[in-house]
């Protein structure tokens, strides 16, 4: 752990045990700061489900260069930050044929990136993280996929081309357009982190985590600047003192607000990604896959994310599958919290209906068979992951944003992409600085957590995803080793 630089006396409360939320308790509570982390569930990380390390956001034509180079960044620190969730195997990128763009458009983004990311290796060497610059993206030829489809598929795949071989032997030639792009953006696995981020936090003393706690309240303390914040935990009213408030209530982020009278410009969207299993697959180690399409519309964009023994975990932005026509909502002028319809609220709270389930899942099922034919064999694997994702402003494809200062002693988490966390705990720490609850403010480099095991990490990743009714298989990584 890194030496104390903060008044001890400070206490700082956090609603909301999501990334976020955990990473900022870590964040502070081992720089030796009194943390109270509040969660509304009996275990972390419950909020819309992530699977993707945007290193670049080639997944979104349709955001600003600044946003892919942001992301390239955070996500570079937030692999450092986060060594043991990320699944080492690349994402190809494929344009449908009746996409009205090319490959070739995507190419002076791709150079740019991977000039950026020489750049970040040549300030840090440490920032090597996504292989060697050169091998950032690849270009592969239809000539070149009809010869690795005569080769034998590797087990233990270690070059770019070794990955590729299965996608050239199940891809329907016919329905994409060439080149297709390989592109070091790695997996995330989301039990692996409220694992991880359990064991760190249990190592720290100065941490209180309270789970199935519901904060009620929140009054302003004038005489210290500071916050009284009241909550439930086992049928009893508490209340506490605190001299920082950091809202990460994630959706719920608006409740907070109006606590408090803060001002505010929000968007809640609902979606749902769905787990499938398909037996023929279960012994192939696929890349992840992304067929680029048109938000919202019939074509949008499939997502085919990889898990071991034959899992995929499938997104289509279209609203029939991860959308829904009536799923994205604003705040209004009576208040910060966009309030969504009954039918979504039941799903995150109390449980899916077997039919919708079915329904939904085998409808993105035939989407991306629509490109990988042997596909169609899938069954569905589990319930859906899901959640509720909060967007700042009125951009609903913002995907860069991490925190917002509306009140004194107030900072109020808006991330979009979970590799934001470090920029916002960041901003979060200078904020502290010039209102005094701070005395300094430490690099990401200087932390050091518990030396959590293997073993320890992956058997309760497992356990996590069991008690939440998942298979064991989608707490585990493809490979763990960077190619």
């Amino acid at each position: 752990m890194i030496n104390k630089h903060t008044k001890t006396h400070n206490k700082v409360a956090i609603v909301g045990g999501g990334v976020a939320g955990s990473t900022a308790a870590l964040y502070f509570g081992a720089m030796g700061m009194d943390v109270t982390l509040f969660e509304k569930e009996s275990f972390l990380i419950s909020g819309p489900p992530f699977c993707h390390l945007h290193a670049g956001g080639n997944l979104y034509r349709e955001i600003s260069d600044a946003q892919c180079i942001s992301l390239l960044r955070q996500s570079i620190d937030f692999l450092r930050f986060y060594p043991y969730i990320v699944d080492y195997r690349p994402t190809v990128i494929a344009l449908p044929t009746t996409d009205k763009s090319s490959p070739k458009a995507l190419l002076p983004r791709l150079k740019l990136l991977q000039e950026e990311y020489k750049k970040l290796i040549d300030k840090d060497p440490n920032n090597e993280v996504l292989g060697k610059y050169e091998n950032y993206y690849r270009l592969f030829s239809k000539k070149q996929l009809h010869a690795l489809r005569k080769k034998e598929i590797v087990q233990n795949p270690s070059s770019l081309q070794e990955w590729m071989i299965p996608v050239a032997q199940h891809i329907d030639f016919d329905k994409v357009q060439f080149p297709l792009i390989m592109v070091q953006e790695y997996g995330l696995n989301l039990f692996r982190l409220s694992a991880g981020i359990s064991l760190s936090l249990e190592a720290i003393k100065n941490i209180r985590l309270h789970v199935q706690s519901i904060v009620h309240n929140v009054q302003q303390n004038n005489a210290i600047d500071g916050w009284s914040l009241s909550y439930v935990q086992n049928d009893t009213s508490h209340t506490e003192h605190f001299s920082y408030l950091i809202n990460a209530a994630g959706f719920r982020t608006g409740k907070i607000d109006d606590f408090i009278g803060a001002p505010c410009e929000r968007m809640v969207e609902f979606k749902a990604a769905y787990v499938t299993r398909c037996s023929a697959y279960e012994n192939i180690k696929f890349p992840e896959i992304i067929f680029h399409g048109k938000r919202g519309t019939p074509e949008g964009m499939g997502q085919f994310t990889p898990y071991p023994n034959g899992y995929f975990q499938l997104h289509a932005m279209t609203h029939e599958i991860t959308l829904y026509e009536d799923g994205l909502v604003a705040n209004t002028a009576l208040s910060c919290q966009p309030k969504l319809g009954k039918d979504f609220i039941d799903k995150i709270e109390k449980e899916w209906k077997e039919e919708e389930t079915r329904t939904r899942t085998n409808a993105a099922i035939q989407h991306l068979s629509q490109y990988i034919p042997s596909f169609s064999t899938a069954n569905v694997g589990s319930k859906p992951l899901f959640g509720a994702q909060q967007i700042p402003g009125d951009d609903p494809t913002l995907r860069v944003a991490e925190v917002s200062f509306p009140r004194a002693h107030y900072a109020r988490c808006e991330v979009v992409k979970v590799s934001s966390v470090l920029d916002m705990c960041e901003a979060i720490a200078n904020d502290m600085l010039e209102c005094g609850v701070l005395e300094k403010v430490c690099k990401k480099e200087d932390f050091i957590f518990k030396n959590i095991q293997e073993s320890e990490l992956h058997a309760l990743a497992q356990e996590i995803a069991l008690s939440r009714d998942y298979p064991r298989a989608l707490a585990e990584r493809t490979t763990s080793k960077k190619n």
